[in-house]
């Protein structure tokens, strides 16, 4: 039988794996303070995709020996319910990780939103974005193209392929679709590029690769297969490269608590020790 819609609609209880995240109302629902670290930047993430992109730009600062972009990721468990509590809150009323506490100036200032906060820290040390007018504004295309696309590959494609519970054909044939045009968009762009917007590794290309890279790599919702991911060779070939980047393999892993080697909790480069990053 077909679903047919209420006149008003009720909240209803979605299942599946993280239906019970998911509310019709903004705000907190409980009192915590969040812990505060040592460094100038306090994160509040967890390893997903929107976190990667934060700590993998935060070690390839560090990398180039920006001291002021040492931080502490603390570990925000969205299963339960952290992203709720009145602190998080304060730093990001959407109540989505990642959110980004700058405490290095006289007054603290929230950064909320994971394109928000690439666009803020390579404003604020000035790198992994073009000085050049033109060449910074390709970027900017490509990030903000991501920021837009990815819901369509995690609460779309991913959502209804590989964690809904049940499968629905007309949602997994919809949002595959538009799941593998962008993958051929990116294709094609880096048919023609080395990295995304040029010559440049730039934020775009921090952006984009824990959502897309990871998808075709099999990282992600477990779907190579069946997007055909062997046929995009050159974003394939591109994502291999960000993959071998030093600062990517320890910035993907931070805020993880699941998968071979994870990090729940960064909160000096000597964390990576044990680890062999």
């Amino acid at each position: 039988m077909s679903y047919q819609p209420p006149k008003v609609w009720t909240n209803n209880e979605l299942g599946g794996a993280w239906g019970k995240l998911n509310r019709p109302v903004a705000g907190a629902t409980h009192e915590k303070t969040l812990p505060v670290g040592k460094h100038p930047l306090q994160l509040y993430s967890l390893g997903t995709p929107n976190g990667q992109k934060v700590t993998i730009l935060l070690e390839e600062l560090l990398a180039l020996g920006v001291t002021g972009a040492e931080y502490d990721a603390h570990l925000i468990r969205i299963n339960e319910g952290d992203q709720f509590s009145s602190g998080f809150v304060d730093v990001n009323p959407n109540s989505k990780i990642p959110a980004l506490l700058d405490v290095s100036g006289d007054e603290p200032v929230r950064v909320f939103e994971s394109g928000a906060i690439l666009l803020y820290l390579a404003d604020k040390f000035g790198f992994f974005l073009p000085k050049d007018r033109a060449k910074r504004t390709e970027a900017l295309n490509w990030l903000f193209w991501l920021q837009g696309s990815a819901p369509y590959v995690g609460g779309g494609f991913g959502h209804f392929y590989h964690y809904a519970p049940e499968k629905i054909e007309y949602a997994i044939n919809r949002f595959t679709m538009e799941a593998k045009r962008h993958l051929d968009l990116l294709d094609k762009q880096l048919a023609e590029h080395r990295f995304i917007a040029g010559d440049e590794y730039t934020i775009a290309d921090i952006a984009i690769w824990p959502w897309y890279g990871a998808l075709v790599n099999g990282l992600l919702y477990e779907a190579a297969e069946f997007i055909d991911a062997k046929s995009y060779t050159n974003l394939l070939r591109w994502t291999n490269e960000i993959e071998a980047r030093p600062a990517v393999a320890r910035g993907r892993i931070v805020n993880r608590t699941w998968g071979e080697k994870q990090l729940a909790e960064r909160h000096d480069a000597a964390d990576f020790t044990a680890l062999g990053l």
